[in-house]
């Protein structure tokens, strides 16, 4: 069975061929390297990642800003969850290095390094038009999603739907003007619930899936606020 310590030595001799000094177990360290007066590099060798390592591992940079996490190649998270894993260590400033004890063979997958959130304008405002057009706090933060959210989009979809509920088949423009919603004739059009059936040119009404799934959700819908909030993005797509 693997252990930690099968991951020192191809550690260890890789570091000295990079000119390091290079010791195990020094003050609670698997691995210190030093080379001339540079910062001492730091290496903690675990068999897997999770929260309990990275807590470990922050905790070194108060020794050094040059921290690593030495974990075997094979590890279950390297092949599940690569990407996240080297965003997060990216993220804290620290090091990521690959390790396969058979084949003595060291990969260094992340430098530490000081790391720079870049902001995606387009998801940022995706997030703050959902915001500002959402009416109301109709959904519990943290609520499980199997039910479905109720999203801006769904709400524009249901002020749609209840006005076909009480007056029956009707066109697009009617709609918009009589609920004050612009983008009737999209909505309509998409279908993304399956809501609404085309009767003929111009004019809907409401689905048999409609009928059914429409009434639990204004059961549902909270309304916060009687007028229309500003829009501060562009689209909005549904969930």
């Amino acid at each position: 069975m693997l252990k930690e310590s099968d991951l020192y030595l191809p550690l260890k001799s890789y570091l000295e061929g990079q000119g390091y000094t290079v010791k195990g177990e020094i003050r609670h360290c698997d691995v210190v390297a030093v080379r001339g007066d540079e910062l001492p590099v730091v290496v903690e060798l675990k068999l897997s990642f999770n929260l309990s390592v990275v807590l470990q591992v922050v905790e070194r940079l108060s020794l050094t800003p040059t921290v690593y996490v030495g974990i075997p190649l094979d590890t279950t998270i390297l092949r599940t969850r690569r990407k996240p894993v080297i965003k997060l260590l990216r993220m804290l400033g620290l090091g990521l290095i690959v390790i396969d004890p058979k084949a003595g063979s060291v990969d260094v997958l992340l430098d530490p390094g000081e790391y720079k959130p870049r902001i995606v304008k387009r998801s940022q405002q995706r997030l703050l038009g959902e915001f500002s057009l959402r009416v109301g706090d109709p959904n519990t933060g943290g609520q499980a999603m199997r039910k479905g959210l109720m999203t801006a989009y769904r709400q524009q979809a249901l002020n749609i739907g209840q006005y076909l509920q009480v007056h029956g088949a009707s066109k697009p423009v009617v709609i918009a003007k009589a609920i004050d919603e612009p983008k009737a004739l999209a909505i309509l059009y998409r279908n993304v619930y399956g809501w609404f059936d085309k009767v003929s040119r111009g004019v809907y009404e409401l689905s048999p899936k409609g009928v059914t799934e429409i009434p639990p959700w204004l059961e549902r819908r909270q309304v916060g606020v009687e007028s229309k909030p500003d829009e501060v993005g562009q689209a909005i797509v549904p969930e």
